[in-house]
This record gives C-alpha cells, sequence and structure tokens, in this order.
C-alpha cells in the first residue's frame, strides 16, 4: 500500500467495524476529517505514541517517497503522510462553482502551553491551519463556547453542539476537534413529482449491487452497496473487508448502465467521542501520563483530553448536503441488465468520495429513517 487514500480507506472501515459493536441503526462519519486531524497532532508525536498513532491510521504502510521530503520540519518516517495530506487538502479545498466543501480541522491547547514555533509552521504548511490558544484553566465553558462557535461557522451551521456541557473542564489541556461540510446537487436530479411515500423495509451467501451516483461536476459521488435480499446487510457487512471495498467500487470494475433508481430522501446526523474507540484500536498514550507530544511544546505532559466527531447529511431530490440518476452499477453476483432496477428500500451502505484522489470523505450505514 502506498498511498493516503487506502490508509484512509483501511481506518475508516476499522472505525466502522467498532461502530458496529455498539450501533444497531444509522452510522455516518468522516474518515478524512479524523484521519487529518490526527495527522495534526502525529506531526507533534514522538517515540511509542507516534508509533501508535502511525499504525492505528495505517500510515506505517504508506510508502515514503524520498523525492517528496517535507524539509520544513522533522517528520522522520512519516513525513510522507503529511506532504500527502498537503496535496490532498489542497485538492479538497480547491474553489469550485459545482459544490461546497469544507474541511475544518484545529488544535485548541490550554494557553499556559507554549507551543514550539517549527511545529505551527508546520500545521499551517501541511494542514492549513493553526493552534488557538484557549483559557481551559480559567474559563472552561466559554472555551467549550468559542470551539463550538468556530465549528459551527466551519459547516454552515449544520454541526451545532460539538461539544456538549461538562465536556470540558478546568483540567483539560488539548481538544482536537474535526468538523466537514459537503453540499452538492446531483448530475442529473431526480424529478420532484416522482418523489412519493414508499416501505423502507428495515432489516432482519451476499448478494449486492453497487451504483455509483455522481454529483454534478462528477468530482465527487455517491455510492450505495445495496443487499439485492431486504435483510441481507449483516450478511454483506460480516464479508465485507477495505479491501473488498476498494476493489467492487473501482472504476476498472464499473461501467454505466441504465438504471430505474429509487433512493429515499434521509437525514442522518451522529456524534462521537472518539477516544474509547480509539483506545481500543491501539492509539493509548496520546490520552494518558505516557504521550509523547514534546514536538508541539518542546516538552512532555501534553495530553490529549477528547477527540470529538460529529457529522451530518441530508439527501434529497436536488442532492446531498454534508451529498443519481442514471449511473454506474456493479453487480457482485450476476450481469446487469438494462434499467436495472437499483430500489433502495431496504438498509444500504453508502459513501461519498471524491474521485480524483480516491479518497472517501464520508461513510454511512442508512437503517432507519
Amino acid at each position: 500500500m502506498n498511498s493516503l487514500s487506502e490508509a484512509n480507506t483501511k481506518f475508516m472501515f476499522d472505525l466502522f467495524q467498532q461502530f458496529s459493536k455498539s450501533k444497531d441503526n444509522n452510522i455516518f462519519y468522516s474518515p478524512i476529517s479524523i484521519t487529518s486531524a490526527l495527522g495534526m497532532v502525529l506531526l507533534g508525536a514522538k517515540d511509542y505514541t507516534a508509533k501508535q498513532i502511525n499504525k492505528v491510521l495505517h500510515f506505517d504502510q504508506v510508502t515514503e517517497n524520498t523525492t517528496e521530503k517535507a524539509a520544513t520540519y522533522h517528520v522522520n518516517r512519516s513525513g510522507n503522510v503529511h506532504y500527502q495530506f498537503q496535496k490532498l487538502l489542497t485538492e479538497l479545498n480547491k474553489s469550485t462553482d459545482a459544490y461546497e466543501l469544507k474541511i475544518a480541522n484545529k488544535l485548541f491547547g490550554e494557553k499556559t502551553y507554549q507551543f514550539l514555533q517549527e511545529y505551527l509552521e508546520a500545521i499551517k504548511n501541511f494542514y492549513k491551519t493553526s493552534v488557538e490558544s484557549v483559557d481551559f484553566a480559567h474559563a472552561p465553558e466559554e472555551s467549550r463556547k468559542k470551539i463550538n462557535s468556530w465549528v459551527e461557522s466551519q459547516t454552515n451551521e449544520k454541526i451545532k453542539n460539538l461539544i456538549p456541557d461538562g465536556a470540558i473542564g478546568n483540567a483539560t489541556t488539548l481538544v482536537l476537534v474535526n468538523a466537514i461540510y459537503f453540499k452538492g446537487q446531483w448530475e442529473n436530479k431526480f424529478k420532484k413529482e416522482n418523489t412519493k411515500e414508499e416501505k423502507f423495509w428495515p432489516s432482519k451467501d451476499v448478494e449486492a449491487k453497487v451504483l455509483e451516483i455522481p454529483y454534478k461536476g462528477k468530482d465527487l459521488s455517491m455510492i450505495v452497496l445495496l443487499p439485492n435480499e431486504i435483510d441481507g446487510l449483516q450478511k454483506l457487512e460480516e464479508k465485507l473487508t477495505a479491501d473488498k471495498l476498494m476493489e467492487w467500487t473501482s472504476l476498472q470494475n464499473m461501467r454505466k448502465t441504465r438504471v430505474d433508481l429509487h433512493l429515499p430522501r434521509f437525514k442522518v446526523e451522529e456524534s462521537y467521542d472518539l477516544k474509547d474507540t480509539l483506545r481500543t484500536m491501539g492509539m493509548v498514550d496520546i490520552f494518558n501520563g505516557d504521550a509523547d507530544l514534546s514536538g508541539m511544546t518542546g516538552s512532555r505532559g501534553l495530553v490529549v483530553s477528547k477527540v470529538l466527531h460529529k457529522a451530518f447529511v441530508e439527501v434529497t431530490e436536488e442532492g446531498a448536503e454534508a451529498a443519481a440518476a442514471t449511473a454506474v452499477v456493479v453487480e457482485l453476483t450476476s450481469t446487469v441488465s438494462t434499467n436495472e432496477e437499483f430500489h433502495c428500500n431496504h438498509p444500504f451502505l453508502f459513501f461519498i468520495r471524491q474521485n480524483k484522489t480516491n479518497s472517501i470523505l464520508f461513510f454511512g450505514r442508512f437503517s432507519s429513517p
């Protein structure tokens, strides 16, 4: 494996397996937002702390390219990862009339901690952002509101109250925040007059179809994985792996055909406190006294207190906010006939992908309206 997008897909799938254990219903999150924010922490992590982050995010499998050295900061073997983030964030944040896409990452640090100038410059260079000093020690509630207000402004007010009451105290030293916003119209819109109330069948040898529905401009697509059986989602999830997901949805395995598509209007908003999840996955040291984040401050003692994530998607006839028509279909089991029925009236998996970089921006499971 040599690309950031592959590492991101593998981490995304690991997260999904964790979320699936405790959530029976809808799941929705942005793996790229989480990995880019944790990448900023990695930039200041050393020794075993850095090794754990690299392993959990699959960054240790991203191939080092010696011709792409980032000389502005000492970033050891993970230097290539940060350089790839720089290119990816530049690509994702490019200006376009076709859709809106914003990725908001930021570190909020207790103001008594002095961050190294080299670290601040590296964060700005690679991750297009900064560390903001706040007074957790004397004004935790004011700091919480400040962070939430910033996130709201970055996400067109779709992500509110990211940090709930009581989540920040005067012992907090560092809060890692990530938020992402996307709004796009379908390349071919659904006709509103064809929208009607229909039954949605909730869940009870996997056969599934894969459909790509492009957004306007075709830079981004929504990919839907629909089990053939009404209660087939669990079987699909049991057989799915990150490698299979990449294989099934790769361009060489997809071909264009006309489809009779029925996609429900839906809205999903999910919040996650990722601390326990990341610890379970092996990222332990950043949350305790063993943390070595001395690349941020020059000394040890800094720990990550919270990793909070919230994501929102709304799919309508026009497109999606977070967000087919005639599209690309893959049959995983048999050949596709013309005007194939693609009727999403039972639970399915879906994700929104930036096609040029092959990066999955959002991933979700839709089980219940």
